[in-house]
């Protein structure tokens, strides 16, 4: 049986590409900005205490999260863990973001399935699972209606602190 300590666990939501300044280029110099104050609050995080981090492997800002955490990892005794909605979720991405996807799953400490196909509430109910999971939930939220938006609002109704970065600050960067 899994244990995660819901007062030691992160959350992590955020934008598909299409929503990030960047898109699906992280060569860019606002994601690379980005990403290194990405890095400066896990760090913050790790020293307050956290040691897991759900991703729900969405791409964009859930990879990107995982990522920078593979990195962290080697220095900090952290786990990375995927949640994923449902099986296949990747199916319809474009093939190098399949790949990558592939290989985040495999560098993760564990990976939750919550159903065997896609339902039309798979992406809320994988949403709910991280923010009833964790006690602190980082966006990348730009305030606009969204999935990431609806799982900030989870957020705040479950009583989990919350870090928002909006991506647009690192628009002109």
């Amino acid at each position: 049986m899994r244990i995660i300590e819901k007062e030691k666990t992160i959350c992590l939501t955020g934008h598909r590409p299409k929503s990030l300044p960047w898109g699906y280029d992280e060569s860019k110099e606002s994601c690379i900005k980005f990403k290194k104050e990405l890095e400066k609050i896990f760090n913050g995080a790790i020293e307050f205490g956290i040691t897991t981090f759900l991703t729900g492997m969405a791409e964009g800002f859930d990879m990107i999260g995982a990522e920078i955490l593979f990195e962290l990892r080697k220095k900090h005794k952290i786990k990375v863990i995927a949640v994923v909605p449902c099986v296949g979720q990747e199916s319809k991405w474009k093939s190098d973001q399949q790949k990558k996807y592939k290989d985040i799953l495999q560098r993760c400490d564990d990976v939750i399935t919550l159903s065997e196909r896609y339902t039309p509430t798979c992406m809320n109910d994988r949403n709910k699972y991280m923010v009833d999971h964790s006690s602190i939930c980082i966006a990348c939220w730009n305030g606009k209606a969204s999935g990431t938006g609806n799982t900030v609002r989870f957020a705040k109704q479950n009583g989990n602190k919350l870090r928002i970065i909006n991506p647009n600050n690192f628009k002109n960067c």
